[in-house]
């Protein structure tokens, strides 16, 4: 392990912000961050170290990875967070578009809920029901939603997507930002439990074929 890893997860260990999930989360991303200013070529830092330029040379990076703005959000927070705790939260700016990374709408997903209405009273299926209610709420396609197993997903801030649900097989994230968003979530753990919202005489795309939930 090297010197930077092994820094942020002592930092990670020293300051637990936050649920259990969040913690998790944000121990994976700094993991991360640190193999990507590695492969960047800073090869000679510890937690304490961060400056502009690796803030920089990080976002440019995923920008150019062609990550959503949700993603990119996700993954500030985590820079910024490691920037607060060892005294240099000036090094980032306070508003994204500084660094060229635009602020998310969620016009859509509300026009999503509106649209959906009364409908699903008519919806008999709980599990239908859910999906739709999911994708209302976070602006899922619909395999992500039917795909959808909330304690994978779930991480407390946000939630994760696996690449196996999302279209082109890239993971993805997507912020829970209002009270309705985390009241769904909690009705889908109710619902799903370890599973997904897949009925469980289904399987995806397919006629009934198994009674086991698919996870």
């Amino acid at each position: 392990m090297d010197d930077l890893t092994y820094t942020l997860r002592q930092l990670c260990q020293r300051n637990r912000d936050g649920s259990h999930a969040t913690q998790a989360d944000r121990q994976r991303g700094l993991t991360l961050v640190a193999r990507q200013l590695r492969e960047a070529g800073f090869r000679q830092m510890r937690a304490p170290s961060l400056k502009g330029k690796h803030v920089e040379a990080l976002v440019e990076r995923r920008q150019a990875e062609g990550l959503s703005v949700g993603t990119l959000k996700n993954r500030l927070a985590h820079l910024r967070w490691w920037a607060e705790k060892i005294g240099k939260a000036g090094i980032i700016p306070s508003d994204n578009t500084q660094l060229g990374i635009p602020e998310r709408r969620y016009v859509t997903n509300e026009n999503k809920a509106r649209e959906l209405g009364d409908a699903l009273d008519k919806v008999n299926d709980p599990y239908v029901r859910m999906s739709l209610t999911l994708q209302a709420a976070f602006g899922l396609r619909r395999e992500e939603a039917i795909k959808f197993q909330p304690r994978y997903a779930d991480r407390g801030d946000h939630i994760a997507l696996k690449g196996s649900w999302t279209r082109g097989g890239r993971e993805r994230t997507v912020l829970i930002t209002t009270p309705e968003q985390r009241a769904v979530l909690d009705q889908t753990h109710q619902l799903a439990g370890a599973g997904s919202l897949i009925p469980a005489h289904k399987t995806f795309g397919n006629p009934p074929i198994s009674n086991t939930r698919q996870k």
